[in-house]
């Protein structure tokens, strides 16, 4: 290393990004701490200052000697404890080439900070990239805008509805948005003409709803809505919508021509948003569906009968199919098989994955397996996973007996998890 030109020695240290290494590199020679102020990122990991020997707001000092000495730097990341006014003194002196900043903010308790770490978080305006962990959101920050942001991500959040909104309003040219695992949204409207990735986390309830116009929507993954409108979607590649916690009544969107994967989960959604979903979703290729129940309101009711053949005849560029029980029980009715002409096929399908919960109807789902075998002409793999059956009934061994049959039948194909 001493043989190195000046030149080379700063381009090496420079890509050094966590903040005890910079510090020892300091401690080596004065010609590595003179190379020192070129890094570009600096990372505070969560211990930093977990010294019993840390005095309280050595963590505030630390970091500002160390930022200050850096000549341009474009990444900051800081997991370990800090105060507002430590926040405001850092970003008073980087925040003008900073173009990733990542806080752990650990203030979802504390609504008396005034100002609050967020306010401070407006020195660094040139930003592109914006990650908050543990943030409380119940008043407006005193954000202008940011012109060049185009990543933000908000994990652990408590919010207000109206100050989500007015947060990005602040950020016009976001392209990727991320939250995630947010609590105390009830109705959210977002206008975001450049937005191409999105997913949304809310924990609560899980009857939120969302208004989401993107035009350039291109991944979508929603959590915890019970009424979903997104009305611009011709270019929507992949979509995702679950409800853990309450149900899914209402789903709108525009054109999902462009759609190739839909997943689906949830404890219920109402029958007619199912129907709809599917309805909209008919050029998709990988279709996962985990939806336990049906029914309109409090009553949980088994999906109806789905008939096989109009089901694929649908979809006829479906390649990859997940079926949860619900979704499988629906197609294995005895009537879903009556109406199959000879020129039948499911012509892409290659991969088939069925979770079976219940061995009622045993005769219908292993006729339904066998189909899915014959008509699939494309079907490279199956995969049956049987859940653990709490029933003690001969029935339940004598439909695994069936289904290892049918495995070793077609050996090639399926396998048993």
């Amino acid at each position: 290393m001493d043989a190195l030109p000046d030149a080379i020695l700063q381009c090496i240290l420079s890509r050094i990004t966590s903040a005890r290494d910079v510090s020892s590199c300091n401690c080596v020679s004065k010609r590595w701490k003179d190379s020192t102020p070129y890094v570009r990122t600096l990372y505070f990991p969560r211990n930093s200052f977990d010294s019993p020997l840390s005095s309280e707001g050595a963590a505030d000092i630390v970091i500002k000697k160390m930022v200050s000495r850096v000549v341009k730097l474009e990444e900051l990341i800081v997991y370990s404890p800090f105060s507002a006014n430590g926040l405001a003194s850092w970003l008073s002196l980087v925040g003008h080439s900073l173009l990733q900043l990542e806080l752990r903010m650990d203030n979802l308790n504390d609504n008396r900070e005034t100002p609050s770490k967020l306010d401070y978080v407006a020195f660094a305006k040139n930003l592109e990239s914006l990650k908050l962990w543990g943030v409380l959101m119940v008043r407006t920050p005193n954000w202008d805008v940011f012109p060049n942001l185009k990543n933000l991500e908000i994990i652990g959040a408590k919010f207000e509805d109206h100050v989500l909104i007015a947060v990005l309003h602040t950020c016009p040219v976001l392209t990727r948005l991320l939250l995630l695992g947010c609590e105390g949204v009830r109705s959210l409207s977002i206008e975001l003409p450049y937005l191409e990735q999105c997913k949304l986390d809310f924990y609560g309830m899980g009857n939120s709803s969302l208004i989401l116009i993107s035009p350039k929507i291109e991944s979508l993954e929603v959590q915890g809505c019970s009424w979903i409108r997104v009305p611009e979607t011709k270019h929507l590649r992949e979509l995702s919508i679950s409800n853990t916690s309450g149900r899914v009544y209402m789903v709108d969107f525009g054109n999902l021509s462009a759609l190739e994967f839909l997943s689906m989960r949830g404890i219920q959604w109402c029958w007619d948003a199912i129907c709809k979903m599917l309805r909209m979703a008919s050029e998709v290729k990988h279709l996962f569906m985990k939806v336990e129940f049906s029914g309109d309101y409090d009553a949980l009711q088994p999906f109806p009968e789905i008939d096989f053949v109009d089901f694929f005849n649908s979809h006829q560029k479906l390649q990859k199919f997940d079926i949860h029980g619900a979704m499988f029980a629906a197609l294995c009715q005895k009537n879903s098989l009556k109406h199959v002409d000879s020129g039948f096929v499911i012509p892409f399908l290659e991969e088939v994955v069925i979770t079976v919960r219940s061995p009622l109807n045993a005769e219908q789902k292993l006729t339904t397996l066998e189909s899915l075998l014959k008509y699939g002409k494309s079907l490279r793999s199956m995969v049956i996973k049987i859940l653990e059956m709490k029933s003690c009934h001969r029935s339940v061994e004598d439909f695994f007996d069936e289904i290892c049959r049918f495995r070793y039948m077609n050996r090639n194909v399926v396998r048993i998890e």
